[in-house]
């Protein structure tokens, strides 16, 4: 079986799971876990932060950092697709109560930057006081360009607002962004004057489990108070953690073959898609930035050709949308470190097929 769900299906590789067994452990919630303290304080030093905190999961960090950056009854300025306001249950909301004012994306994924600066609000007790302004990087597979990054920032600071970064992918944004250069000093490059950025470990980068989240010391000190009250401590984190710190040490690199193969699977898909008799005209794929790769078929085939797909042991993720007064179904393909060349081909196989 083919699993392009996500990049989170990964498995340990053996080289992970030995590193696994042979950290050495002690008590995270007393900070004595040697393998969880290197682990962030690796990871703050390869994206230039002062320090970094160690949770289960990339929905957890960035919650964390909402919850650090903001008050009751502050606002939060997010995209309309972005994790943080659509994806992760509104925590910012439930638990932290805090406004999310989310903002509609141009085409290439960012949010302009009028937008942004139109919806802050003036200090007036009639409104939420707005904070935060979160970006997320990469976008739907999109990565968001470096003077982008940086603009955003920028306004931020003009008017006094804190930032953060979901960086769930943000590696995978680094290798495409720095075209065969150094992706580390690129994701430092995308992270510099942000306030915070959250790193999942367990999508490209193929770790079991974990997220870091990165900012100054007193943040993070603030931030650990936050992720006891979510329940987020971890005692003897440290097999966790070793396969964080593999990851970043031999997974960041690799972020180009998933690419590589991404765009190999867009070709294919698009060669179907223009030719084949079932999907010519019906289907429409999406050129590959990062990992990611959409491909979009009439609803009247859509449930046809995902059990095709399935009956062959292809595995994808999708759902509905309207596009030019028709109902489509977006599919969702994943490239990672468990889909090698011969998968992709394979699965473009079993697309031809049907």
């Amino acid at each position: 079986m083919t699993d392009f769900r996500s990049d989170t299906v990964t498995q340990p590789t053996p080289a992970m799971k030995q590193a696994m067994l042979e950290a050495p452990l002690g008590d995270d919630v007393f900070g004595d876990d040697p393998s969880v303290n290197r682990l962030q304080e690796l990871g703050a030093q390869m994206l230039g932060f002062e320090a970094a905190l160690f949770a289960p999961s990339g929905t957890q960090t960035n919650l964390i950092a909402l919850m650090t950056h903001c008050q009751r009854g502050d606002e939060a300025i997010v995209g309309q697709m972005w994790h943080t306001y659509r994806w992760e249950a509104g925590g910012m909301a439930v638990l932290g109560s805090i406004q999310p004012q989310p903002l509609e994306h141009q085409p290439d994924g960012t949010i302009a930057l009028a937008d942004i600066e139109g919806a802050i609000k003036v200090d007036d007790p009639h409104f939420a006081k707005t904070r935060l302004v979160v970006m997320e990087n990469t976008t739907g597979g999109k990565p968001l360009p470096l003077a982008y990054m940086r603009d955003v920032s920028a306004l931020a600071q003009r008017h006094g607002l804190r930032t953060h970064i979901d960086g769930a992918r943000l590696f995978n944004a680094a290798v495409a962004l720095a075209d065969g250069g150094d992706p580390v000093q690129k994701a430092r490059e995308l992270a510099q004057s942000y306030d915070s950025v959250s790193l999942c470990l367990s999508k490209g980068l193929g770790a079991p489990v974990g997220s870091l989240l990165l900012g100054s010391r007193d943040f993070i000190k603030q931030a650990r108070r936050i992720r006891k009250m979510l329940g987020g401590g971890m005692r003897q984190a440290g097999m966790l953690a070793a396969a964080g710190i593999h990851a970043l040490q031999h997974h960041v690199h690799r972020l180009a073959e998933d690419h590589a193969n991404a765009r190999l699977l867009a070709d294919g898909l698009t060669m179907a898609a223009s030719s084949h008799a079932k999907l010519k005209g019906r289907a429409t794929a999406h050129a590959a930035q990062t990992n990611i790769v959409f491909l979009d078929v009439d609803a009247d085939i859509a449930d046809a050709f995902l059990r095709h797909l399935a009956d062959n042991d292809v595995r994808v993720t999708g759902g509905y949308f309207r596009a030019s007064e028709r109902a489509m179904k977006r599919i969702r393909w994943v490239t990672h470190l468990d889909v090698n060349r011969a998968d992709v081909e394979r699965a473009l196989q079993v697309v031809t097929d049907f």
